[in-house]
């Protein structure tokens, strides 16, 4: 019996952010936009990666909106 094991992976990457007017609805706390990286990796090789745009929140992190 042959048992194979594959390591696949999603990281996501912030690369910049600038602040904007707004607060977050979780936490109340400032919000930013944010250019993101989603990385897909395979045994730690990225093969794949894909760019967007985010707002999230400056406190807990959480993405508010996302512009794929």
């Amino acid at each position: 019996m042959v048992c194979m094991c594959f390591m696949v992976d999603q990281r996501r990457k912030m690369r910049g952010r600038k602040p904007v007017a707004g607060s977050c609805s979780r936490c109340s706390r400032g919000a930013s936009v944010a250019d993101m990286r989603t990385y897909t990796r395979f045994c730690y090789v990225p093969f794949y990666w894909k760019s967007w745009k985010a707002i999230i929140c400056t406190f807990c992190g959480a993405v508010l909106k996302s512009y794929k």
